[in-house]
């Protein structure tokens, strides 16, 4: 059994708290940058402010109001767009703490950017040496490349069309599909690591065995990066202790 890395947040989770990007977009709303999640579910827990999250899937366009309070979460596949309204702000669990920073996100660029790993990269990175002017042009750029890619998709669902959708996921699967190994490696040391050490917990548990409990221990994380331009806002970020993942999110 592979021993988990410290002490992970529970369930090898990953936590990052976002404060939405207010930048309008060329349909007028500001936000951030539409994406999908291919191996993660994630979820948004609304701390502040007023806002939408719109989503796209086989099953069509929906959009959910966020308020403080509000809970939303959505599976591999289903590509979302947070929406600014009032100083939205919240907190984003990932599963699979270190996937979603490994590129387990996809940006809905357009299909012509999708086709071309090259590309692709070029578009989604964000300068990590550049001044602060540069490194938040490039996230507006970003940001206004998905939201082009994301409306097509969109207006192509409302017209009961959702092969461009399935296209965008093939795309998605075409781009990362040599990455998974390397997923599967964070994965066993990560979430699967964590998993199988609860059964092995639980197994000395049946048997009587107290040990466990005398090897209890806390941590104490305060963010590790404040502000960084994120996939849907500026974002903190914390880490994991003994490892150099980031608790990222969104």
């Amino acid at each position: 059994m592979t021993e988990p890395p410290d002490i992970p947040l529970p369930g090898s989770i990953g936590l990052s708290h976002v404060r939405s990007y207010e930048w309008p977009a060329e349909d007028g709303l500001g936000g951030g940058s539409p994406h999908m999640h291919l191996a993660c579910t994630e979820a948004y827990v609304v701390t502040h402010g007023r806002g939408a999250v719109q989503t796209l899937s086989t099953d069509g366009y929906r959009e959910h109001e966020l308020e403080p309070g509000a809970v939303a979460w959505f599976a591999p596949g289903t590509v979302h767009r947070m929406v600014q309204h009032e100083d939205l702000r919240v907190t984003v669990l990932m599963q699979n703490s270190g996937l979603p920073e490994a590129g387990d996100a996809v940006f809905t660029f357009p299909p012509e950017v999708l086709a071309d790993p090259d590309s692709y990269s070029a578009a989604a990175s964000i300068p990590r040496d550049a001044d602060e002017q540069e490194t938040r042009a490039a996230a507006h750029r970003r940001r206004d490349l998905a939201v082009s890619g994301y409306l097509a998709l969109r207006e192509s669902l409302r017209a009961g069309d959702a092969g461009p959708l399935r296209e965008f996921h093939r795309a998605a699967v075409r781009l990362v599909g040599p990455e998974v190994d390397r997923w599967r490696q964070l994965w066993r040391r990560g979430a699967l690591a964590t998993a199988e050490h609860t059964g092995a917990r639980l197994d000395r548990l049946a048997e009587g065995d107290p040990a466990d409990l005398e090897n209890s221990e806390v941590r104490l994380a305060h963010p590790s990066r404040r502000d960084g331009y994120g996939v849907c806002g500026l974002r903190d970020e914390y880490e994991i202790p003994g490892t150099t993942l980031p608790y990222g999110g969104e």
